[in-house]
């Protein structure tokens, strides 16, 4: 077969065609790549720098059954546990099932976890019945990331190619000659560099774009997570299933300069407590008596959310300085010198925390295989609904999910290999009939509002007053962004805006569908559990 070219594409020519495509340059994304790679030419575009997605941004770790006296039967325990009865059991069995040989693989591409002896180091994290999860001090992230690139920019089979700004899928549509039949060639892409729409085709493509954090106006994701693939996959015909399961982080930093800064789980898991800071008071034995600080995160949100409410806070205070200050160092080091660098010791004083969205636990139906509704289209990752979650993902589950279901869309393609068709011509980008827009304040103040009602009205304690507000207002910028993309040209903005929207919309439809609280979803409205756990599943 012959090799690809090294390092960063020439996408100047207007695109790539490659065996296989997988839009997304995290964890799911790279390992399918280099699972791929040994028989396949593959290329990766990324949104915008190759290491800018979520997987860098993780902090805890991988969740993995290897401490002595735990068992898989555990950790599927309490992942169904934490996902309120939602998951996929089945799902749920496998994943777990390969952790351990997941971390193994990290550890072949140089991932340096942090050891005990002769033994990996383990923390715990809320819900987790045992110290389970694999970390890199608190770092895992960028530690996995940097490994998953040097080994894909090594490869001569996987061409990686940046500032790609995904706006649709290439479909049967597409084709020179119309067809309905529904086959997935790729994506058109704006290239951050030109401005122009690239074209790049594959016989399987694999999405791996993660989630929809940007929708909230607090947001522990990354800049680039507007729902790219999710809303591509819907309107190309594919399912969508539990958008409304939106977790919110219980503690990101309360700054007024740093948005979005994240302090792990483990914090809690290693002795952190909760306070009031008004009182002084530690509070989680209000709200979950038996696992206090360890609750899961839905739990956890909630309870600071109603101190906050209820005493009118600014954030409320994690408090780890009880431990001694060389523990804190050495097992939060990134934190600790965060802090510092903003005036804070957490060795000696609390540490102000919010809530903010952290992950989407919704997203592309896919099966075990990590196949979508359509032909030649994979996902994995926070993109999609594997049946893994469930109604709130357990800490730590998430990346174990990525690296599992990466390797499954490569497996599968590299199996129906010989069935899956060659690529037709398809028809390049037509920008025919729109213009520069002279009105890109119209993009900003849109943006700004769809992530400020969101949060006001689809946050973590809902009403169904609240959500057909949301609803409202979605259907009226709905013409205005139509109209907007329907006259000018498309640029990185726009699209993001576009995504953006049609998540908001996935997800209060999804939240006004769902007539009970269940996990992440909490209705003022429907204040019990149904006795029946059903997904919400949305058809286009």
């Amino acid at each position: 077969m012959d090799e690809a070219e090294t390092g960063v594409g020439d996408t100047a020519s207007g695109g790539t065609g490659s065996d296989i495509l997988v839009v997304g340059s995290g964890a799911a994304g790279l390992t399918a790549a280099l699972t791929l790679a040994e028989r396949f030419r593959v290329t990766v575009l990324a949104k915008g720098a190759l290491n800018e997605g979520a997987t860098a941004w993780a902090q805890g770790g991988v969740a993995a059954v290897l401490e002595p006296g735990d068992t898989f039967a555990n950790h599927v325990e309490d992942t169904m546990v934490a996902g309120a009865g939602l998951n996929d059991r089945g799902v749920v069995e496998f994943v777990i099932g390969q952790a351990p040989a997941a971390i193994e693989r990290l550890q072949q591409l140089g991932v340096p976890f942090a050891t005990e002896g002769d033994a990996l180091h383990l923390t715990r994290e809320g819900g987790h019945s045992h110290r389970r999860i694999v970390h890199v001090a608190d770092a895992t992230g960028w530690a996995v990331q940097e490994a998953l690139l040097r080994a894909a920019t090594a490869h001569p089979n996987i061409t990686m190619i940046a500032d790609q700004v995904a706006i649709d899928l290439a479909t049967s549509r597409h084709e020179e000659r119309y067809s309905g039949a529904g086959n997935v060639w790729g994506v058109y892409a704006v290239n951050r560099a030109t401005g122009a729409v690239d074209l790049h085709t594959a016989r399987a493509t694999i999405l791996a774009t993660g989630g929809a954090g940007r929708t909230y106006l607090f947001s522990t994701a990354p800049k680039g997570a507007t729902g790219d693939g999710i809303a591509m996959a819907w309107r190309a015909g594919c399912r969508v299933s539990n958008m409304e399961f939106m977790q919110f982080h219980p503690t990101c930093l309360y700054h007024l300069d740093v948005k979005n800064f994240l302090i792990t789980e483990a914090v809690r898991g290693e002795g952190g407590h909760l306070l009031n800071p008004r009182t002084g008071r530690r509070f989680m034995a209000d709200y979950d008596s038996e696992r206090l600080e360890l609750a899961p995160r839905d739990v956890v949100a909630r309870a600071i959310d109603a101190e906050i409410k209820r005493d009118g806070l600014d954030y409320v205070h994690l408090d780890i300085s009880h431990q001694p200050a060389a523990f804190v160092r050495e097992h939060f080091p990134t934190i600790h010198d965060k802090l510092l660098g903003l005036g804070m010791d957490m060795t000696t004083g609390p540490i102000p925390v919010v809530p903010a969205q952290h992950y989407t636990c919704g997203g592309i139906v896919i099966d075990r295989d990590g196949r979508t509704d359509l032909p030649g289209l994979y996902a994995a990752g926070e993109c999609t609904q594997s049946g893994l979650h469930g109604a709130n993902r357990l800490a730590s589950n998430s990346l174990l999910e990525c690296f599992v279901f990466g390797e499954a869309c490569a497996d599968d393609i590299a199996r129906r290999w010989e069935a899956l068709p060659p690529v037709p011509v398809i028809r390049p980008w037509d920008e025919s009939r729109v213009t520069d827009s002279d009105e890109e304040v119209v993009i900003k103040q849109n943006w700004t509002e769809i992530r400020r009602f969101m949060w006001n009205y689809v946050g973590i304690v809902r009403t169904t007053k609240r959500l057909n507000r949301a609803a409202n207002r979605i259907r009226l910028l709905q013409e205005e962004v139509a109209d907007h993309y329907g006259h000018f040209r498309v640029t990185p903005d726009l699209i993001e805006l576009r995504n953006l929207l049609q998540t908001a919309d996935l997800i209060v439809r999804s939240a006004l569908h769902r007539h009970e609280s269940r996990g992440l979803h909490y209705t003022l409205d429907w204040p019990e559990t149904s006795a029946e756990a059903v997904d919400t599943v949305l058809v286009p």
